[in-house]
């Protein structure tokens, strides 16, 4: 009986190590160890579950805010579930760098207090080694964020936005009312105190020409319509005045119809359409903008540069929350998830206050967004020096 258990065991040994030894053979080729695979599986593990239950709750909350618009004008359910389609990638974008931290904390801690760290480093292995995995797990989650954030995420957006705007927001009867001022050429530029999408009428509208300190000419219309098939506007109850320095004359009509480079859609320029733009559509857009002399571009610019910036701080908070969490500690899991919290609050804190300096005081765009990372890179190194003492 015991010949035949020997020779069993002795069948289902080989036939397990072959079993495993092509995984070990595909590892191998990226130079990648047993260790290696076992991190990077737990780490990659933890975090899809943490974004995906966190996405899960998100989509469940904004259902509950958008329900009375959605079952009062009777939105067809394939169009709420490509809603929810592009709203996941929107959410996850938006909570990646606090969640590959928190994942991070929560499941080195568990390995902190199985001993399991003890174990390796006791093993021979350096704690640089060790944090090798958590490298390569944290640098494949960011480049892909990276390529995601400018690219696959606008995409995803602007059926977003499209659908809040159709559904929710009521798009069609918004009205601009706050002065809005256009430069349509290098010398030419147009103003309109309100106009309303619902009727397509805009009051008070005016076109200077400008040469230098010269206003050659200026335009002035009680109102105005857009014609949609046309694309012209209608100019009613005309006044020109043209002033070539020496002479002045005045002209008037009942009714004028004229083509300029801009239409309605131009006057509206919500802060959402930021985030529904490719970075280089956003960087047309902001020159476009900038002919139509807008002043303040520092809010697409820190738009622009926070989808760089934002995957390389989930990089920094990688090694910030190994560095935290691989102390094996009385408090446990609970006392690092708790400063893994605090954490991540202070890099929102630290990250609003620097953003609103750039959109308020003139920051900088490219300091107020990476100046953050900067300063937590400052701390991550200090904590992986520490940990290698």
């Amino acid at each position: 009986m015991s010949n035949d258990k020997q020779n069993i065991s002795a069948n289902t040994q080989p036939s397990a190590q072959s079993d495993a030894q092509p995984a070990l053979r595909f590892w191998r080729i990226f130079g990648l160890k047993q260790l290696d695979v076992y991190l990077i599986k737990k780490f990659l593990n933890t975090f899809l579950f943490a974004i995906l239950l966190m996405a899960l709750i998100s989509c469940v909350i904004d259902y509950s805010e958008k329900v009375d618009s959605i079952v009062q004008k009777k939105t067809p359910f394939l169009e709420v579930a490509n809603y929810y389609k592009n709203f996941i990638p929107h959410i996850v974008a938006l909570l990646f760098p606090l969640f590959i931290f928190i994942a991070t904390i929560f499941f080195t801690s568990k390995l902190a207090y199985k001993s399991e760290i003890i174990a390796i480093l006791a093993g021979g292995v350096s704690y640089t080694r060790f944090l090798r995995p958590y490298v390569i797990g944290a640098g494949f989650l960011c480049t892909i964020s990276l390529v995601f954030n400018h690219w696959i995420i606008p995409l995803a957006n602007k059926q977003r936005i499209a659908f809040e705007d159709k559904y929710i927001n009521d798009a069609n009867l918004r009205c601009v009312s706050d002065n809005m001022h256009l430069g349509i050429s290098r010398n030419t530029y147009v103003y309109l105190q309100n106009y309303s999408y619902n009727s397509n009428t805009g009051n008070h509208f005016t076109e200077e020409k400008i040469d230098g300190i010269l206003l050659k000419e200026k335009l002035m219309a009680n109102y105005v319509t857009y014609d949609t098939i046309k694309k012209i506007w209608h100019l009613h109850n005309v006044t020109i005045r043209k002033n070539d320095s020496a002479t002045e004359s005045v002209t008037k009509f009942n009714e004028l119809e004229k083509k300029y480079p801009f239409s309605p859609s131009d006057l509206n320029r919500t802060d959402a359409i930021k985030e529904a733009l490719t970075t280089s559509q956003l960087d047309e857009y902001v020159e476009r903008e900038r002919l139509h002399g807008r002043e303040n571009l520092n809010f697409y610019y820190v738009e622009k540069h926070r989808r760089t910036a934002q995957p390389f701080a989930g990089f920094i908070l990688t090694i910030i929350g190994v560095c935290i969490a691989s102390r094996k500690i009385r408090g446990g899991s609970g006392f690092h998830l708790a400063l893994g919290i605090v954490i991540s609050a202070v890099y929102i804190m630290f990250l609003q206050v620097s953003t609103t300096f750039s959109t308020k005081a003139n920051l900088n765009p490219f300091l107020a967004v990476w100046i953050p990372n900067f300063v937590f890179a400052g701390v991550a190194w200090f904590l992986y020096r520490k940990q290698v003492k």
